[in-house]
């Protein structure tokens, strides 16, 4: 995975806020301090996540290879 810009970090954070799925803690300190965490919700979605890493993992070597025939016809 390649680097997040700050603003599309800050947007994927907003969205998973509003949706429920993390809730964003900030402290009146300086400099001021920012948290994340997952909400219940959020921690629902763990396993089904995992089962997909799960099968990426061993799916992986078959996903590059139809990528490989797909672009040689290109």
């Amino acid at each position: 995975m390649g680097a997040v810009t700050p603003k599309v970090l800050t947007n994927t954070l907003r969205n998973l806020e509003r949706d429920g799925l993390v809730q964003r803690t900030v402290y009146a300190q300086v400099p001021v301090r920012v948290d994340y965490e997952l909400t219940d919700l959020g921690r629902g979605i763990l396993e089904p996540m995992e089962i997909l890493r799960l099968w990426s993992e061993e799916h992986v070597p078959k996903v590059l290879a139809a990528r490989e025939r797909f672009d040689a016809l290109r």
